[in-house]
């Protein structure tokens, strides 16, 4: 069964997909950018900081790589 969820999803895929390619990497940077600042409000963070939180954090569970370590800590 299918959800408005599931609808809207394809409706704005769907609208995505009609954009210049130029447009719908703009687009994407500024969902980007906009999902950062949401993150950096709602932890406190200074926004180099909320950067490397969310870098940590999507290393978080995988085989540790040195070179990451001393990229981010």
């Amino acid at each position: 069964m299918r959800s408005v969820a599931d609808d809207l999803r394809e409706e704005l895929q769907d609208q995505g997909l009609l954009l210049p390619f130029e447009e719908r990497m703009a687009l994407a940077l500024r969902l980007g950018e906009r999902g950062l600042e949401m993150f950096c409000q709602a932890s406190g963070l200074d926004r180099e900081t909320a950067i490397r939180e969310m870098q940590r954090q999507r290393q978080a569970g995988r085989v540790p790589s040195k070179c990451m370590s001393d990229l981010i800590g």
